[in-house]
């Protein structure tokens, strides 16, 4: 998951994919203190996706970054 591919999600799919990545981290947490955990990379590329979200909220609240299109006006501009 990339920057571009983030910015292009409303801020309400942002706070959803926020919620899922804070969920999966904590889901490897617990697989890794188990013993089950086959990849412990896998916490770190988690920490660092909600970071990436994070920041394009953040960026969003301050005003420096455009919001995502609504998918209305995303309809609108593939009708003509």
């Amino acid at each position: 998951m990339n920057a571009k591919e983030l910015s292009s999600l409303t801020d309400n799919e942002l706070e959803d994919k926020l919620a899922s990545l804070k969920q999966e981290l904590f889901n490897l947490r617990f697989s890794h203190t188990t013993g089950n955990l086959s990849n412990p990379l896998a916490i770190n590329t988690c920490k660092k996706n909600i970071a990436r979200v994070k920041t394009i909220i953040r960026e969003r609240e301050l005003g420096l970054a455009a919001s995502a299109p609504s998918k209305q006006e995303k309809t609108k501009r593939a009708r003509g």
